[in-house]
Protein backbone atom coordinates (compact mmCIF):
# COMPACT_ATOMS: atom_id res chain seq x y z
CA UNK A 1 0.00 0.00 0.00
CA UNK A 2 0.93 3.65 -0.77
CA UNK A 3 0.28 6.83 0.96
CA UNK A 4 0.60 9.92 -0.09
CA UNK A 5 2.19 12.68 2.43
CA UNK A 6 2.60 16.45 2.20
CA UNK A 7 5.52 16.97 4.48
CA UNK A 8 6.51 20.33 5.97
CA UNK A 9 10.55 20.34 7.13
CA UNK A 10 11.76 22.85 9.42
CA UNK A 11 8.37 23.15 11.71
CA UNK A 12 8.15 23.91 15.43
CA UNK A 13 7.37 20.51 15.95
CA UNK A 14 7.20 16.82 14.16
CA UNK A 15 2.80 15.91 14.08
CA UNK A 16 0.97 14.25 11.70
CA UNK A 17 -1.55 16.65 11.03
CA UNK A 18 -4.15 14.75 9.55
CA UNK A 19 -5.47 14.39 5.84
CA UNK A 20 -5.96 17.57 4.00
CA UNK A 21 -7.96 18.12 0.08
CA UNK A 22 -5.20 18.35 -3.13
CA UNK A 23 -5.55 20.38 -5.79
CA UNK A 24 -5.97 16.95 -7.93
CA UNK A 25 -9.58 16.73 -5.85
CA UNK A 26 -7.90 13.61 -3.82
CA UNK A 27 -6.25 13.55 -0.54
CA UNK A 28 -3.09 13.06 1.33
CA UNK A 29 -1.89 13.05 4.81
CA UNK A 30 -0.31 16.53 6.32
CA UNK A 31 2.99 15.72 8.19
CA UNK A 32 4.86 18.39 9.58
CA UNK A 33 8.93 17.75 11.11
CA UNK A 34 11.33 19.48 12.41
CA UNK A 35 14.25 18.37 9.91
CA UNK A 36 15.87 20.37 7.52
CA UNK A 37 15.28 19.14 3.84
CA UNK A 38 18.96 18.49 3.28
CA UNK A 39 20.61 15.54 2.67
CA UNK A 40 17.48 13.35 3.18
CA UNK A 41 17.11 14.09 6.62
CA UNK A 42 13.16 15.59 6.61
CA UNK A 43 12.39 12.62 4.86
CA UNK A 44 14.19 10.42 7.48
CA UNK A 45 12.35 11.95 9.84
CA UNK A 46 9.14 11.46 7.99
CA UNK A 47 9.63 8.25 8.03
CA UNK A 48 10.40 7.53 11.72
CA UNK A 49 7.76 9.85 12.21
CA UNK A 50 5.51 7.71 10.52
CA UNK A 51 6.69 4.17 12.06
CA UNK A 52 6.02 5.50 14.95
CA UNK A 53 2.75 6.81 14.93
CA UNK A 54 1.57 3.21 13.57
CA UNK A 55 3.60 1.18 15.90
CA UNK A 56 5.70 -0.60 13.07
CA UNK A 57 9.36 -0.88 12.78
CA UNK A 58 10.97 1.91 10.41
CA UNK A 59 12.04 -0.88 8.24
CA UNK A 60 8.30 -1.51 7.66
CA UNK A 61 8.20 1.58 5.28
CA UNK A 62 10.11 3.38 2.61
CA UNK A 63 10.00 6.77 0.34
CA UNK A 64 9.04 5.23 -3.03
CA UNK A 65 8.36 9.11 -4.68
CA UNK A 66 9.15 12.70 -4.25
CA UNK A 67 12.48 12.35 -2.43
CA UNK A 68 13.19 16.26 -3.24
CA UNK A 69 9.53 16.97 -3.24
CA UNK A 70 6.65 18.22 -0.41
CA UNK A 71 4.62 15.84 -1.84
CA UNK A 72 5.98 11.94 -1.45
CA UNK A 73 4.41 8.87 -1.75
CA UNK A 74 5.40 6.22 1.46
CA UNK A 75 5.23 2.27 0.47
CA UNK A 76 3.76 -0.19 3.57
CA UNK A 77 5.07 -3.62 4.38
CA UNK A 78 4.29 -6.05 6.45
CA UNK A 79 0.75 -7.46 7.78
CA UNK A 80 -2.01 -4.57 7.35
CA UNK A 81 -2.97 -5.31 10.81
CA UNK A 82 0.00 -3.79 12.14
CA UNK A 83 -0.19 -0.49 10.72
CA UNK A 84 -4.38 -0.37 9.72
CA UNK A 85 -6.05 0.52 12.65
CA UNK A 86 -3.92 3.92 13.03
CA UNK A 87 -4.37 4.26 9.31
CA UNK A 88 -8.35 4.02 9.76
CA UNK A 89 -8.15 6.79 12.57
CA UNK A 90 -6.36 9.01 10.76
CA UNK A 91 -8.93 8.60 7.44
CA UNK A 92 -12.18 8.40 9.76
CA UNK A 93 -12.78 12.03 10.47
CA UNK A 94 -13.07 12.73 6.81
CA UNK A 95 -15.56 9.89 5.63
CA UNK A 96 -12.13 7.72 3.69
CA UNK A 97 -12.32 4.91 5.92
CA UNK A 98 -13.71 1.50 5.86
CA UNK A 99 -16.41 0.43 7.57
Amino acid sequence: MRLRVRLTPKAGRDAVEGIKPTADGGCELAVKVTAVPEKGRANEALLRLLAKQLHVGPNRLSLVAGATDRHKQVAFTGAPEDWLPTLRAWLAPHGLAET
